[in-house]
């Protein structure tokens, strides 16, 4: 579903300076539109461990990741949840393809969709409906997938590049309506007012502004956004957590019920409430979650940084 706020094509875009990039997007539609699901799974198995011997920077954030949230794990097991969490990554290449460039018979065909019955009880009682999502490598999907069953509004970073941010727009308006820069508060409220679904994932470190020290996982002091309550108490607005999880034969799009006497008015109790949410459902596929960015890098006073 197109809306009037997707950028236009410009002349700019042309310019030899960007060569590359519609290159890089023109060798990724290729392969996504040619190859079968699973020979691009393969394929992005083998990039992942590829990755592992170019990005060790990130591949050290991500074994550090592992040590702190989940420590019952011993050296072997996190070894095995590493070199899967990089194939994963592999596959995040083709799947942003998918998500972008596939038609919507398509996407239907390998996604498996539980728990929309929780969608149609909040749109008959005209409710905006906050989804609560995380950085899963399969988030390009999770948007374009619920589109296919309702169009929502997403929530973004805009890309500095022109030409990635013209693909990416395009490629997530594909079966949604328009996307809000995170930074605008008022352009989120608007759209849970107007009974939208809003795409939300705020389990990345952001800082101390907006921010609380509570658990998630095993760091008892991880740094999350507050502003996951504020949303949540805009009038008659629903708090659905949503998330893709890749399974053997395809996807499992998972909306899950309304989350119970949430907000409460509490920030720090409201910021635990959706961080165990948020937690529970990385359980699910821990080693399809994005362990590759410093989830707790922002330290309470006293506590020494963490990588």
């Amino acid at each position: 579903m197109h809306d009037s706020r997707l950028p236009p094509f410009t002349k700019a875009l042309l310019h030899p300076r960007y060569l590359f990039n519609w290159l890089g997007l023109g060798l990724l539609w290729l392969l996504v539109t040619l190859l079968p699901w699973r020979a691009q799974m393969a394929l992005g198995r083998g990039l992942g461990r590829l990755s592992m011997k170019i990005l060790t920077s990130r591949v050290r954030v991500a074994r550090r990741n592992l040590e702190l949230a989940l420590p019952e794990l011993d050296e072997s097991e996190r070894e095995r949840t590493l070199k899967a969490n990089f194939e994963s990554v592999g596959c995040a290449i083709f799947e942003t393809g998918m998500a972008w460039f596939w038609p919507h018979w398509r996407m239907r065909a390998i996604t498996r969709m539980e728990g929309t019955e929780h969608v149609d009880a909040a749109v008959a009682k005209g409710q905006g409906m906050l989804l609560l999502s995380a950085h899963f490598l399969t988030l390009e999907l999770n948007a374009r997938q619920f589109g296919l069953y309702r169009p929502g509004v997403g929530v973004y970073r805009p890309n500095t590049n022109p030409v990635l941010e013209y693909a990416q727009v395009q490629g997530r308006c594909r079966s949604n309506k328009y996307l809000v820069d995170r930074l605008d508060i008022k352009g989120m409220l608007k759209a849970l007012r107007q009974g939208d679904a809003l795409w939300y994932a705020p389990d990345h470190d952001y800082g101390r502004h907006a921010s609380v020290f509570v658990p998630f996982f095993a760091v008892d002091t991880a740094a999350t956004i507050t502003g996951t309550a504020t949303l949540a108490r805009v009038k008659k607005t629903v708090t659905l957590p949503c998330f893709t999880l890749r399974e053997k034969d395809g996807y499992r799009l998972l909306i899950q019920a309304p989350i119970a006497d949430f907000p409460v008015g509490d920030d720090v109790q409201d910021a635990i409430t959706s961080n165990r949410v948020i937690e529970a459902a990385i359980r699910l596929a821990p080693e399809q979650y994005m362990w590759l960015h410093r989830r707790f890098k922002t330290t309470p006073e006293g506590v020494p940084y963490r990588y």
